[in-house]
């Protein structure tokens, strides 16, 4: 009885779909995959996969059916939304991304179920991005608070010019670059090898002469007062220096005093530091010092001391890019220069003679480059004359001094950086050690008490 009233069962649902004018296939055919399965030829009972309708968010689309719609029903109404507009028609509108189960029921025993997919529409950046580099398999997915670029892109070059792009069109967000790249490494460290080289040469060049004589009528003295001369009282001579040349006439109390100087120095710095750093931060070196600068604070009048750094100092951030590593680079060499400095409550406050660089490149792994042209060239000529006198003939150079004062000071930076990994235990070199002992035996104390003793009392280790 069973067996025949399910017979009868199957034979009416036939019935009923051939009278309908529905296109259904046989109850076995819905275990055929979703591609030849028509939309409407889902029954009561029947197993996945269903029919997929994909659309994107904000963008609406028209599903047909074989049969008059009697009800609908969404799993998700947040996702998507479906009214009927026509007996065999369903609006569908996409409100967010995810996927939902969309049921349609008909006449009778008539259902069918539709998985509807709403994605996330293509950001106008990848629009962007795909026509000026067809081709390239780049995504972007743009929230709040970055854009996330990633996919698989054909050289280093195109890979580095969509992330300027996306910089560009999102000033304001952070970007995350997770293109790939052919040959790219996986190491995400840089170590930076930097070589400072400093030359100073100066070279100071002084002349001048000062007269000087006295007697019992009269007492005479020429100077321009840019070196020191001799002071006369009481026809005495008092002298503060005598500079280079010193020429004085006992029978006529007459002496001039000549300075012809001429000084050269050669100076030569050189830093070789070694930095480490992640992909994407930042890293710092500093060779140099510090020195304190008093400051009043409040209506008190208290001194605090604060602490400037000077010295050799490098800021580097590195950004590994494929096969290439961008770096920015931030060179500085200062130095103390008291002769510019103030005096503030009685301290003497030097300045800071500081040469700077930054800059961006781009290099490979172990390729480099240089930093040179920082040069810094100082002329000072200082003269002075006593009017008059100093424009006779012959005579006139003796009221007349000079001083000049050249200096050339020039920088070179040359920067490495290397892709580096951390080493396995087995990889980590030896120590260096003594090749004999450091401290010869006999000399212990502990050695010299019977029995032996020793900070440690264990048996040795074989």
């Amino acid at each position: 009885m069973r067996i025949s009233r399910t017979r009868v069962v199957r034979s009416t649902i036939a019935l009923t779909l051939l009278l309908s004018g529905a296109m259904l296939a046989p109850l076995g055919a819905a275990q055929a995959p979703a591609a030849a399965q028509d939309p409407a030829a889902a029954l009561q009972g029947a197993p996945g996969p269903f029919p997929r309708v994909s659309l994107t968010t904000g963008r609406s689309t028209i599903l047909p059916t074989e049969f008059d719609i009697t009800r609908i029903a969404l799993t998700n109404p947040a996702v998507a939304d479906a009214v009927v507009v026509r007996p065999r028609e369903i609006l569908v509108d996409g409100k967010a991304p995810g996927t939902i189960s969309l049921i349609v029921w008909g006449a009778g025993d008539l259902r069918i179920q539709y998985d509807l997919v709403v994605e996330q529409p293509i950001p106008a950046l990848e629009q962007q991005l795909r026509q000026l580099f067809p081709g390239e398999e780049i995504a972007v997915v743009v929230n709040a608070d970055a854009v996330v670029l990633s996919g698989r892109a054909s050289s280093t070059q195109i890979m580095l010019r969509a992330a300027d792009i996306a910089r560009a069109a999102a000033p304001k967000g952070n970007v995350i670059n997770m293109i790939q790249v052919p040959g790219a490494s996986d190491a995400q460290q840089v170590m930076l090898q930097v070589r400072f080289a400093e030359v100073n040469r100066r070279a100071i060049t002084e002349l001048g002469a000062s007269l000087f004589g006295a007697n019992r009528n009269w007492i005479a003295r020429g100077t321009t007062q840019q070196f020191p001369s001799a002071n006369i009282t009481d026809e005495d001579f008092v002298f503060s220096d005598l500079l280079n040349l010193f020429l004085f006439n006992t029978n006529f109390n007459m002496g001039t005093l000549i300075r012809a100087l001429k000084t050269s120095g050669y100076f030569q710095s050189l830093a070789e530091p070694n930095l480490i750093a992640y992909n994407g931060k930042e890293a710092s070196f500093l060779a140099g010092g510090e020195f304190p600068v008093p400051f009043a604070s409040g209506a008190t009048g208290n001194i605090t001391i604060q602490f400037r750094e000077f010295g050799v100092r490098l800021n580097f951030t590195p950004t590994i890019a494929g096969d290439l590593i961008r770096l920015h680079v931030r060179p500085e060499v200062s130095s103390l220069d008291f002769n510019n400095g103030i005096q503030i409550s009685g301290f003497r406050i030097p300045a800071l003679t500081m040469r700077r660089a930054e800059t961006e490149v781009e290099l490979r792994d172990g390729q480099s480059f240089a930093i040179a042209g920082l040069i810094d060239n100082e002329s000072q000529t200082d003269t002075a004359a006593v009017p008059i006198l100093s424009q006779l003939p012959i005579i006139g150079s003796f009221f007349k001094s000079k001083g000049e004062r050249q200096e050339r000071t020039e920088l070179l930076v040359l920067i490495t950086p290397r892709l580096v990994r951390a080493l396995d235990p087995d990889e980590v070199p030896p120590l260096p050690t003594l090749p004999g002992q450091f401290l010869p035996s006999g000399d212990d104390i502990g050695e010299q008490i019977q029995g032996g003793g020793g900070a440690i009392d264990a048996p040795p280790a074989r």
